[in-house]
């Protein structure tokens, strides 16, 4: 039996050639999946999904990796996204179950969750980096996908705009620490501050540089430590309000059946 024809798409092509491609070969919901907080070690770690509309409509100004955007430029690009996404959804997961599952776990079980809380059925599915599975759908795990896939840098502004709101707000409970300037990440002064203050009940203990301060090794204080949740119990930590999307809490993974999604092949139209 014959494979359906394989279509290659360059990355020099625009950010719009992949999911056209996908879109011409029958997947008109072409959901992307991304994260924001991997490399921070204070605050949530923090998923998002987008759905982008086929045609003009789907094409939004400025709309690039959310890493390469000024903060301004994120807040618009986060507006257009949020009028215009057929779904989209945000999924944050607060720093006690990132010390307490696993950050790669934790980053999984988000972009799954985020994935299977949009309102749209994905047809087809874009992961920036990491393939996902129990997606029940294709897919295709794409590297620095936010920089080649519209819906990807979608979900990659959406991630980054609500974590860096977050930030903001836990810089007001948390003043020594500077969370409204560099979000968690490490900088000189976070370091300082780290050492003079020692770490917060927002910072990963499971991480070197908050461990070696923290007097405790890589265990966090008990009462933030994660409790023994059912899989599917959501538990609300913060949330930004919800304009045609879903913005929630994992506190687990949500069992699904297993689906291999495909991993680095640059194709369409085969379910793996």
């Amino acid at each position: 039996m014959l494979s359906p024809p394989r279509t290659v798409v360059r990355r020099e092509g625009g950010l719009y050639a992949l999911e056209r491609a996908l879109q011409r070969r029958g997947f008109r919901h072409v959901a992307g999946a991304d994260e924001a907080g991997r490399g921070a070690c204070a605050g949530p770690l923090v998923a998002a999904a987008a759905i982008l509309p086929e045609g003009k409509r789907g094409e939004i100004d400025e709309l690039a990796d959310s890493k390469l955007l000024t903060a301004a430029a994120r807040e618009r690009v986060y507006a257009e996204v949020v009028a215009r996404a057929l779904a989209w959804s945000v999924v944050i997961i607060p720093p006690a179950e990132v010390d307490g599952r696993g950050l790669h776990v934790c980053n999984l079980a988000a972009m799954r969750r985020a994935l299977a809380s949009l309102t749209t059925r994905p047809e087809y599915v874009l992961t920036d980096g990491f393939p996902v599975d129990g997606l029940g759908a294709p897919g295709l795990a794409v590297w620095k996908g936010d920089r080649v896939a519209a819906c990807v840098a979608a979900a990659s502004v959406l991630a980054k705009v609500t974590r860096d709101r977050l930030m903001v707000e836990l810089d007001g409970r948390f003043p020594d620490y500077g969370f409204a300037v560099h979000k968690g990440y490490i900088t000189d002064e976070h370091s300082a501050a780290l050492t003079r203050h020692g770490p917060c009940a927002e910072h990963r203990f499971s991480y070197v540089n908050v461990a070696a301060v923290s007097g405790r090794g890589n265990r966090p204080p008990r009462a933030r430590r994660p409790a023994n949740l059912p899989a599917d119990t959501a538990e609300p930590l913060m949330l930004w309000p919800a304009v045609e999307g879903t913005v929630g809490v994992a506190s687990g993974e949500q069992p699904r059946p297993p689906v291999p999604v495909g991993e680095d092949e640059a194709m369409e139209g085969e379910k793996r």
